[in-house]
């Protein structure tokens, strides 16, 4: 188990970068890519790795090792490229606080309180998972309700069972990838049941998790109440109308445990401590076309920006992220951008907000809605044939310059629209 390769902390450093995760370790190395000397990595965990740690399932690395690997291996790799480029990691240690000169001030049990000064940091802090509150579920308040990502930790970092039977609120990745597991581990599993009228996690988990186990899925119904004292003892489903629940239509299910899956949220407290500029619709920063967020020195990737799919398209980000905080910390910082883009119809948001017509660039961005023959269209200047778009699969858009050659202005609107 690697915990931290630093005993002693530097007073100043090229790049910080908080959180130890994928997002983390990724920036930290793209940082030194591009010619930052002193990098550190902060991660609140006694070991870096984040979130991987716990995700023992395979399907990691197509994209970025171009081979399968379960969670902790694709860790690994990064850990042992990280430590061998002498990139300091602080384990264990809690950022509390960066104020606008890029002073970082840290906490730790056995360093204390350390002030850090870096010519750029990285926020890297990943996401954090909605719970119960925040969809306000009737009930009583009894034991055996918890969020997906903590069942999946009892069960594959610290040996333990939830419960027997359980019922799954939510369709998102963690929810289906528990629901395979429990069943695994001989824990029936009533069903998952989701609000949404689709899905909203990859098709691959619900073919694999789901299908494969004969684990229902129940679109467009949700959880009405919670029952039980102590202990929860069942939970009364039922069908939606305008994501209201139906009573009359509703029945009732005895189980042990309700795992919620019912979404990601970006954790942001340093960002609104920064007052950094935050998009509403991803509650992540907003990010140039570099990952600068609107303080200047200050970059984002991964799930603090917003939520992604798969672990490889976070790694890709963050490398770019980390290049370019290297970059600011040697005064060779790239031209600023040009052109904002405007999510138009059937668009949630895109990632970055803005883009340079000199540079090649990745665009992130969710649909609203499902459509199977479509067209994305960037303003006037491109546009390119998807098979289907899904709102729980982000889609990724190649910008080359030559796209915006003969474009003469200041916004590009993005739409995904039905192939008439």
């Amino acid at each position: 188990m690697i915990t931290e390769t630093v005993t002693h902390l530097k007073r100043d450093y090229d790049v910080v970068v908080v959180g130890g995760g994928p997002a983390g370790m990724a920036a930290a190395l793209g940082a030194k890519e591009s010619g930052a000397e002193k990098v550190l990595i902060v991660d609140r965990e006694k070991e870096a790795g984040g979130i991987l740690l716990q995700c023992i399932h395979p399907g990691f690395g197509l994209q970025h090792f171009k081979e399968e690997l379960t969670g902790p291996e694709y860790a690994q790799r990064f850990l042992e490229k990280t430590i061998s480029e002498d990139i300091d990691i602080a384990a264990d240690t809690y950022v509390l606080d960066i104020d606008r000169d890029r002073r970082v001030k840290l906490m730790s049990g056995t360093r204390g309180v350390q002030v850090v000064s870096a010519k750029a940091t990285v926020l890297a802090m990943g996401a954090r998972e909605r719970t119960r509150g925040a969809i306000r579920t009737p009930g009583t308040r009894c034991s055996g309700v918890l969020t997906a990502g903590l069942a999946q930790r009892f069960v594959n970092m610290l040996g333990f069972l939830p419960g027997n039977r359980a019922v799954i609120l939510g369709s998102g990745d963690i929810g289906l990838i528990m629901a395979r597991r429990l069943t695994l581990e001989g824990v029936e599993v009533a069903g998952v049941f989701e609000i949404m009228p689709h899905a909203n996690g990859l098709n691959r988990n619900i073919v694999q998790c789901l299908q494969d186990f004969d684990i229902p899925l129940y679109l467009s119904t949700t959880v009405a109440e919670i029952h039980g004292r102590d202990r929860i003892e069942g939970v009364t489903v039922a069908p939606v109308d305008g994501f209201k629940p139906i009573p009359e239509k509703g029945w009732y299910i005895p189980c042990d445990t309700l795992l919620l899956s019912i979404g990601l949220i970006p954790e942001n407290e340093l960002s609104r401590q920064l007052r950094l500029r935050i998009d509403p619709i991803t509650n992540g920063p907003v990010v140039s076309s570099t990952m600068e967020t609107s303080m200047d020195g200050v970059f984002a990737c991964g799930n603090v920006v917003h939520i992604h799919d798969l672990v490889d398209f976070v790694s890709q980000e963050a490398l770019l992220a980390g290049r370019n905080a290297g970059l600011y910390a040697t005064q060779n910082r790239p031209p600023a951008d040009n052109i904002r883009l405007i999510p138009g119809e059937n668009v949630a948001y895109c990632v970055p907000q803005t883009i340079s017509s000199d540079r090649d660039h990745t665009v992130y961005m969710r649909v609203r809605k499902p459509l199977k023959q479509s067209v994305l269209k960037l303003g006037d200047v491109y546009e390119k044939k998807l098979r289907y778009v899904f709102p729980a699969e982000m889609v990724n858009l190649k910008v080359k310059p030559r796209f915006l050659q003969n474009f003469h202005g200041d916004a590009l609107k993005v739409d995904v629209l039905p192939v008439e």
